[in-house]
């Protein structure tokens, strides 16, 4: 039986606590009868048999006819997944898009219809690769669909594949992908890795371009989400809920597929990290010397390599099927029967270590920028309710944080952090002074058409996702990072330490000398939900 999440009163007989540092590890000791750690649940039990789960699903969906009486010869039927920012890691064949896909062709076939695409919902992410869709989507499907050119990127910029829907009662353009708008049927296969993901977000957000998505990708829509894990309470959603009700109205028919996954993240030999320190048998305290001195001795190109090559675990725990706001209702109860840990009050310092993944760089770097929304943007943002650390606190965050970018993937990132962090960190000014110039440049354009380069503008985003943190907290300076490049860290406008003692003397300068401290342990993912 999966045990529920732990909250940690620490004293003096508590281990060293593990936090992730990249493509490293790192084990420091906390001060005792001050500090707590927050643990996630364990991995519940998955489903026995998932393909009978995913026909199930398409043959009682939520609110809809089944799938085979919404399917007929002649018709032209779209089928768009979620692309490879999910799940993290990447999962162990066969993918969740992959059992959900074959059995909504297998119907399809058995209904005559031939008019078939397949579209990688990427927004303004960059392209997949033919092994990133292969892995997705299966061989057979790939084989099937790629010699005519029936599955493919979603190209936000294509000036023939755009269409305007409408528009919502704010003033907010709703534009999609014009083969997925002009179907008969648009069904969409979602990994619901956290509750941000999936609902109206799927369509709304996922087949989208930059004039829809500025509508709520910006500092006054993100300051004003108060937790992206919390649906009821983000801007962003609300947003994307309203374009939701406009392509109710004035889009396709959608059929929604909303699966969850368990947390299991990491396989042999790294799955002592899926343990509490004090129950580490003398194996696990092997396996993490021998893999943290190792990775120490490793060139960080060769540890990505090695990291990048982990398939998780993660199995399927749910799979819903029908109109979007049901199915995604139901994944929403079972994400929080799988990631809720109840925390009581806040805390002066948050401290997290982030791992060597996060959406934006799957077989890629973690560079600045990406620390920057994975630590403001994500991590701080799992909570229900109120954030783990107080107004005014601060946050200590963990990563090696190198000035080093992905050419072919983050182009526009390298300019951003060169050009627009050297004048500002200020999400509202940035965006006033330099997101139309990144957005509207044709060589960023081109590079996000043909290349595999995220859009121009989406460095703006990571750094957007970081507002409500930057502005709950009380600024950068409140923000320390520590055995981070210090030359990018100051550049994000955050303080570097060299060990956590530093940085806990540190935080003392905006909240007093003997503060609370909460870690909060991920991965594997949770979201604390804190009275």
């Amino acid at each position: 039986m999966p045990r529920p999440g732990f909250v940690l009163q620490v004293d003096k007989s508590t281990p060293p606590i593990l936090y992730s540092h990249g493509e490293q590890f790192r084990l420091h000791k906390l001060p005792a009868e001050r500090s707590r750690v927050i643990y996630p649940p364990e991995p519940i039990t998955p489903l026995r048999d998932p393909d009978a789960a995913v026909r199930e699903a398409l043959l009682a969906p939520l609110d809809s006819e089944p799938l085979p009486e919404l399917l007929h010869a002649g018709m032209k039927l779209t089928i768009a997944f979620d692309d490879v920012s999910l799940p993290l890691p990447p999962m162990r064949r066969p993918d969740n898009r992959q059992r959900v896909i074959e059995a909504v062709l297998d119907l399809a076939a058995a209904a005559g219809v031939d008019d078939i695409h397949l579209i990688a919902a990427l927004a303004l992410h960059r392209r997949m690769t033919e092994e990133e869709l292969r892995h997705a989507v299966g061989d057979r499907v790939y084989d099937a669909f790629a010699p005519t050119g029936r599955i493919y990127n979603h190209d936000a910029e294509d000036p023939d594949g755009m269409v305007e829907i409408g528009t919502t009662d704010h003033g907010e353009l709703v534009e999609i992908n014009r083969r997925a708008a002009e179907s008969d049927l648009l069904i969409y296969v979602n990994v619901n890795l956290v509750s941000m993901d999936g609902g109206w977000k799927s369509t709304a957000t996922g087949l989208a371009g930059y004039r829809s998505l500025k509508q709520h990708h910006n500092p006054a829509t993100m300051v004003q989400s108060k937790s992206f894990m919390d649906r009821h309470k983000s801007e962003l959603h609300h947003s994307n809920w309203r374009m939701g009700e406009v392509l109710k109205a004035d889009g396709p028919r959608i059929f929604q597929i909303e699966t969850t996954l368990n947390n299991d993240t990491y396989p042999a030999p790294f799955d002592f990290l899926m343990k509490r320190e004090w129950e580490w048998s003398a194996k696990d305290r092997g396996l993490y010397i021998a893999a943290a001195k190792s990775l120490d001795r490793t060139p960080p190109a060769m540890a990505r390599k090695i990291f990048h090559s982990i398939k998780a675990p993660h199995r399927m725990t749910s799979v819903h099927a029908g109109a979007v706001d049901p199915v995604h209702d139901a994944t929403l109860a079972q994400n929080r029967k799988e990631h809720l840990v109840h925390v009581e009050g806040q805390t002066d310092i948050l401290t997290m270590g982030l791992p060597f993944i996060c959406p934006y760089n799957v077989n890629s770097i973690m560079n600045p920028i990406l620390v920057m929304c994975t630590g403001l943007g994500y991590f701080f943002n799992m909570y229900r309710g109120r954030p783990l650390v107080r107004e005014n606190g601060v946050l200590i965050i963990s990563h090696p944080t190198p000035w080093e970018f992905n050419p072919v993937h983050h182009p526009s990132y390298i300019d951003f952090f060169e050009q627009v962090l050297s004048e500002t960190t200020d999400p509202v000014e940035m965006e006033a002074r330099f997101e139309k110039s990144f957005a509207t440049d044709e060589w960023y354009r081109h590079l996000y058409r043909t290349s595999y380069a995220y859009h121009g503008v989406h460095p703006f985003y990571m750094w957007y996702w970081g507002s409500h943190a930057l502005q709950h907290l009380g600024g950068t300076d409140h923000v320390v990072v520590v055995g981070g490049d210090p030359k990018a860290v100051r550049r994000l406008g955050f303080r570097p330490a060299s060990t956590m003692d530093d940085a806990l003397e540190m935080a003392g300068d905006h909240v007093g000398r003997y503060p609370t401290i909460t870690h909060l342990h991920v991965p594997p993912l949770m979201m604390a939900d804190v009275s």
